[in-house]
């Protein structure tokens, strides 16, 4: 058999290679097209092919309307698929594993972006699969007849389970393409790092994957319950028969009817994972805290600006819109939220408004989790992304790390520039290194987190250490959302 053939479970596949010592896989199905009656349910298996399939060209990428510097040739629901890239003589089962899981605010996002490509990484020794998943109301419609028509009485989460899904054939098809199934690290941004957060307090997460690596994780946020998404489904319409007539694109254009124009603070959002008493029985914090996520080694950290483009259009400019906000989102809470979070005059309003977001958002989730990995005897890594690419006078923001990650740090995504010089490339050889090094042996090149200290690797050109970041206002989000 060729270099270029791989046997699979369902079918040989037929790739090509990325570069000369590279070889990728584009659009892997890994499970049949959630389309038809399959709209709106858990991914189905594969079914086998016979003869020599192609892996030549990106598959589609999830219904969404943003745009994500993605080189998939269109948007559709069939959109199941992954791509892979691997060395050339890789050995059957002999690298360690990479599995990307794309962020986007669970409404977008895709597994072929240019930034994203793991040609660079899998010439350091690994083995790098970038996923795709159904986003927004393709992934995440919870609906009473849905509910009705599941034998586990749920409905939403079906994004979250085409990660469960695309996880497992990894675990089963992954060592013919020269990885080793025994040591999958899962890694993703935003909601990516949100999903694998999500699946560590899930009983569907388990052994699905043995170390995990969050960028900038929206964890530990509250999660809508099956009822009052379920209410908030019913906007769509009563009729789910009628709904799956509807095109791809009529559904996608329904989607203004369940997402918020401002995101809540502290409010559970619906358009994402939900608790729907059977993929997620329960929140994550409460899982956290007691010590019962699935227990294995982390990386984990967050950029320095999460939060200022976030809040950059939101109708909130001065003092009294900002009091306001925080009233409605901390209620009895409110003063302690002003205090930790103080606004003079209007002019401090952004600041205030981008910390804010960031702590809710990403920065709390980032350090519970942490902690509570930590507790449980595991190995964990903790960083705070702060390099700035040249000319930039602000950031780096949300996101911002992912280039590096991968290398490619001159691929165009919407709103970032491509500029950088030495001192970029310097980090992102870095960050290369100690990604691969992670996957490879589970250890990782600078001091292990501590609880006590809150310590973390700063990424920038000189790479120095500190402790406890943002701790003040960190402690007051832990003590609101407990006493929720």
């Amino acid at each position: 058999m060729s270099k270029l053939e791989v046997r699979t479970q369902a079918g040989t596949l037929a790739g090509a290679m990325a570069d000369e010592a590279v070889r990728v896989f584009r659009g892997v199905p890994y499970a049949k097209p959630p389309v038809g009656p399959l709209r709106w349910k858990p991914p189905q298996p594969l079914e086998r092919w016979s003869g020599v399939r192609t892996a030549l060209e990106y598959a589609p990428d999830c219904p969404q309307t943003l745009e994500v510097g993605s080189r998939a040739p269109a948007h559709s629901e069939d959109c199941l698929y992954l791509n892979v890239w691997t060395p050339l003589d890789a050995e059957p089962g002999s690298l360690p594993v990479l599995v990307w899981i794309y962020g986007g605010s669970f409404v977008s996002g895709s597994g072929s972006e240019a930034r994203t490509d793991g040609a660079k990484l899998a010439r350091r020794g690994t083995v790098v699969v970038a996923i795709n998943y159904r986003v927004g109301l393709f992934g995440y419609l919870a609906h009473p007849a849905l509910t009705r028509e599941s034998p586990h009485r749920s409905s939403s989460n079906y994004g979250l389970l085409d990660q469960v899904a695309a996880l497992q054939w990894i675990r089963e098809n992954i060592s013919g393409f020269g990885g080793d199934p025994t040591r999958v690290t899962a890694f993703g941004v935003s909601a990516g790092s949100a999903s694998i957060s999500l699946l560590l307090a899930s009983p569907h997460g388990r052994g699905l994957f043995d170390r995990a690596i969050l960028h900038s994780p929206g964890a530990v946020r509250r999660l809508a319950s099956l009822e009052d998404a379920e209410a908030a489904g019913r906007a769509l319409g009563d009729d789910i028969g009628a709904l799956r007539q509807l095109s791809g694109s009529q559904i996608l254009a329904r989607t203004p009817l369940l997402a918020p124009k401002v995101r809540g603070l502290t409010t559970p959002r619906v358009l994402r994972p939900i608790r729907d008493g059977w993929v997620m029985p329960e929140d994550e914090r409460p899982v956290f805290k007691s010590g019962r996520l699935h227990a294995m080694p982390l990386i984990l950290g967050t950029c320095a600006d999460e939060g200022t483009e976030f809040v950059t259009t939101w109708p909130v400019r001065t003092l009294a819109q900002y009091r306001e906000l925080v009233d409605s989102s901390f209620g009895a809470s409110a003063e302690a939220a002003l205090r930790a979070y103080p606004a003079e005059s209007d002019a401090d309003v952004p600041l205030r408004l981008g910390e804010l977001f960031a702590d809710t958002q990403f920065n709390y989730g980032t350090r519970l989790l942490a902690q509570s990995m930590a507790g449980r005897q595991q190995p964990v890594w903790r960083y705070l992304f702060t390099r700035r690419r040249p000319h930039r006078k602000d950031g780096p923001h949300h996101g911002q790390d992912v280039h590096y990650v991968f290398g490619n740090l001159s691929a165009r995504y919407p709103g970032e520039a491509p500029e950088h010089d030495a001192a970029d490339r310097e980090v992102s050889d870095y960050i290369m290194k100690a990604w691969v090094q992670f996957a490879a042996s589970g250890e990782a090149p600078w001091a292990r987190y501590k609880a006590a200290t809150d310590n973390h690797l700063e990424l920038n050109d000189r790479f120095p250490s500190a402790n406890g970041w943002r701790r003040a206002q960190l402690d007051f989000l832990d003590e609101y959302f407990g006493s929720l």
